[in-house]
């Protein structure tokens, strides 16, 4: 498959069984209490359980199995606040090649040092896209690695759309899917996905208000600056690619934007009954559904991560003795 070429089912299909051996198939789960609670009949898809601890083990097990062993040989290099870091790290480790990761230097630790275990070798930057973006072409430049872009990929975007397959084999057809966007790698390949195996099911993107510029690119018709985005859920901080946002207006329903009141809630939420660890970023549909933005029925919903800083709680209140 071509990287100027964007993806198709046959790709995401393809990519279920190339990367099968190397990563987890994730639980789904539910809890009455939470679907009472959430006022919808929910089931959870968890790949916070996913190998890494999050649904970009996916897409970078695609992209570095894809590479002839020549590009291979030179390694992998791309830019990340964290999971797609990690999941590149340790796909490359696989494979037994180096990978070259920029990660922003506001990156939660617990992100950096997952980096680090899987043999990634770090280099830090300003917390903004376009340092992100330049530190990464040096690198390139530098190394000859091929850059695994975290989501503006077609092999990446073929892989995370394996979630989609895998859950129709775990679940009847619900009314809706509710996906995280940040970059709009795992919405893009989880609604085209859907369109093959669930036509009826629509697809909706949910994204931090303070992040939001996948709602507006969506709504607009092109792709509005990302700006300096504002939220707890560092893993959706990243804007949507020309790819990501063609793919969007031509399989998903809807991106709708929610508060980070609601992300803590859901966050919160989803520890104490589901009983599960879900990063901000992944409990950001769960918010959606806590401010009432999706209709009752049944609704299944991607919790993309669980890579959470345990001494860094958001509803944790540090008292100091008098």
């Amino acid at each position: 498959m071509s990287t100027t070429l964007d993806p198709v089912f046959e790709d995401v299909a393809s990519a279920a069984r190339r990367i099968e051996p190397y990563v987890r198939r994730t639980p789904v789960l539910s809890s009455p209490e939470l679907s009472r609670l959430l006022g919808a009949s929910v089931d959870f898809k968890c790949e916070n359980l996913q190998a890494v601890g999050a649904f970009k083990a996916r897409g970078a097990c695609n992209a570095v199995l894809m590479l002839d062993d020549l590009h291979a040989s030179r390694g992998v290099a791309t830019h990340s606040s964290g999971n797609h870091a990690a999941a590149l790290s340790r796909a490359a480790r696989l494979r037994g090649i180096p990978a070259y990761i920029v990660m922003p230097r506001d990156a939660p630790r617990i992100k950096r040092l997952a980096v680090e275990d899987f043999g990634g070798r770090v280099q830090e930057c300003e917390p903004t896209l376009a340092a992100r973006e330049a530190a990464a072409a040096a690198l390139v430049a530098a190394t000859g690695a091929t850059l695994v872009h975290p989501y503006d990929d077609p092999q990446v975007i073929a892989g995370q759309g394996t979630v989609l397959v895998e859950m129709s084999s775990q679940l009847a057809p619900p009314d809706v899917v509710l996906v995280p966007v940040g970059g709009g790698g795992l919405l893009a390949g989880t609604a085209l996905a859907s369109r093959r195996l669930w036509p009826r099911t629509r697809v909706i993107g949910v994204e931090p208000a303070g992040a939001d510029d996948a709602a507006r690119s969506f709504h607009g018709g092109d792709l509005q600056p990302a700006g300096a985005p504002q939220t707890i859920a560092d893993g959706l901080r990243g804007a949507l690619s020309a790819r990501t946002l063609r793919l969007a207006r031509a399989h998903v329903d809807d991106i709708v934007t929610v508060g980070e009141e609601s992300i803590v809630a859901a966050m919160r939420l989803l520890f104490e009954v589901l009983k599960v660890v879900v990063e901000p970023s992944g409990a950001v549909p769960v918010a959606a559904l806590l401010e009432g933005r999706i209709g009752p029925g049944r609704v299944a919903v991607v919790l993309s991560g669980g890579n959470v800083d345990l001494d860094a709680l958001p509803w944790v209140v540090t008292r100091r003795e008098a």
